[in-house]
């Protein structure tokens, strides 16, 4: 038994389950509400199913990941503060190597402060829950969402949404994420469709590489779109890096 219990651990078999017996199949992963268990070693594409949906994968509060993993909304704990990713640029130094530069703000305090993380640098992200909400309107500083189910209204400061706050609609469907039972942060969709009001006249010609030009959006945003996109048109954007998708669908 010595021998057998060995070799499923040298196999990277893992079982949390108390009252359960733990099978090993070859590439094979069983969850239940309560207990996680793994019957091989995790690799790579685990790791980043249980950072795209941790509170449905595994029971833990956070989680180390690279600093070129970070992005615009994570939560974050460093030198015993939390904080929330409001911009995430990444910088390239010569053979210094790159680094990621990133505007915090402290969820406690409210205070934003600027630091740069080495890409190779480990970073405490911290999970949060995600609770679904519907934008409402803007008021001063504040964001007025409803919780769909209970009708209930809350108020959210700008500073949630970072730069994406230019993105909101009416009736948006928006996620906003609580850690520690409080709200700390929110965001809007990954795409949204947006209205070019303006953008230079289209000129037809052959080149070997697509050619872009920079638009005006609705919302205020200018961003690249192809040479083909009219005023007028409806495009795609992601919200990530305000980059151009394709035109909507009419």
């Amino acid at each position: 038994m010595m021998h057998s219990l060995r070799r499923r651990l040298a196999n990277g078999v893992v079982c949390l389950k108390r009252s359960a017996t733990c099978e090993s199949s070859p590439g094979s992963a069983f969850l239940s509400r309560s207990d996680v268990y793994w019957t091989r070693r995790p690799s790579l594409d685990d790791l980043g199913g249980v950072l795209a949906s941790p509170w449905s994968v595994i029971h833990r509060r956070g989680a180390k990941v690279l600093g070129s993993d970070v992005r615009l909304g994570n939560i974050i704990q460093r030198k015993g503060r939390t904080f929330q990713v409001l911009k995430a640029q990444h910088t390239q130094h010569g053979r210094g190597g790159a680094t990621i530069q990133v505007e915090l703000r402290d969820v406690d305090t409210g205070n934003k402060v600027t630091e740069r993380f080495r890409t190779d640098e480990a970073i405490e992200r911290v999970f949060v829950e995600e609770r679904p909400f519907t934008f409402l309107y803007l008021e001063a500083d504040s964001v007025m969402v409803m919780e769909p189910s209970t009708y209930e209204q809350i108020e959210l400061p700008k500073d949630f949404f970072g730069k994406n706050i230019a993105y909101l609609k009416d009736n948006m469907s928006i996620l906003v994420q609580y850690f520690d039972g409080k709200p700390t942060s929110a965001s809007v969709p990954p795409r949204v469709t947006c209205k070019v009001v303006e953008a230079p006249p289209y000129s037809k010609g052959m080149t070997a590489t697509p050619q872009y030009k920079r638009v005006l959006l609705d919302n205020g945003l200018t961003v690249l779109a192809p040479s083909h996109v009219t005023a007028g048109d409806e495009v795609i954007i992601n919200t990530t890096d305000d980059s151009y998708i394709t035109r909507a669908k009419e």
